[in-house]
């Protein structure tokens, strides 16, 4: 079991994780809505300024692997049903670019405004690390996580955590912060054209 965190802290991850997998979870309130929620995980490859540097540093749904293959996103899950990782993000520290000193893992609504839908509809959301043999591991061995306890009443975006270059070392920052606007607000503040 690995170590539990609360919003804000910040932990070294050890030199051997080379190869971790990020898996995150939620569930969603009973509600009458009537339209299912797709929440979609995210990762963002951002340099010193925290923006990215080009399009391809914006690893989701749509684009799979990072230019190199040191972020892979492992799938949209459409329901976010059943127990476990609803989405996975594999990422290979030995072939994150030099340029990139932080990596941004987020949560959106997927057509969140039209389907009336907010982060205050979803409970028991999280965010673990696992150390992983390769990349077909895609479970591995927990060596922390993050339940983000908060309610986020009306925002459709999260950062969830952000794993960041500290000297020689990677850190995991237990970030939780909500955003409006969604996918698209998102990607304004990390530097990319979500147009």
């Amino acid at each position: 079991m690995g170590v539990n965190l609360t919003k804000g802290q910040r932990v070294n991850l050890e030199k051997s994780l080379t190869l971790a997998l990020i898996g995150l979870g939620w569930d969603v309130k009973r509600f009458d809505g009537g339209a299912d929620f797709d929440l979609d995980a995210s990762a963002f490859l951002l340099g010193s300024d925290g923006k990215a540097s080009r399009e391809e540093d914006f690893i989701f749904y749509s684009n799979l692997k990072s230019r190199n293959g040191a972020v892979i996103h492992t799938g949209d899950n459409r329901t976010g049903a059943g127990d476990g990782d609803d989405e996975k993000i594999i990422i290979n520290f030995t072939k994150v670019p030099a340029e990139v000193s932080k990596i941004a893992i987020t949560v959106t609504i997927y057509d969140a405004e039209a389907r009336r839908q907010n982060f205050g509809q979803v409970s028991n959301a999280y965010v673990r690390v696992a150390k992983i043999a390769d990349e077909k591991d895609l479970s591995g061995e927990e060596v922390l996580r993050f339940d983000l306890g908060e309610d986020f009443s009306t925002e459709t975006a999260l950062v969830v955590c952000e794993i960041y270059r500290h000297g020689d070392d990677w850190k995991f920052n237990a970030v939780g912060s909500g955003y409006s606007g969604g996918l698209a607000a998102l990607c304004r503040s990390f530097g990319i054209d979500a147009a």
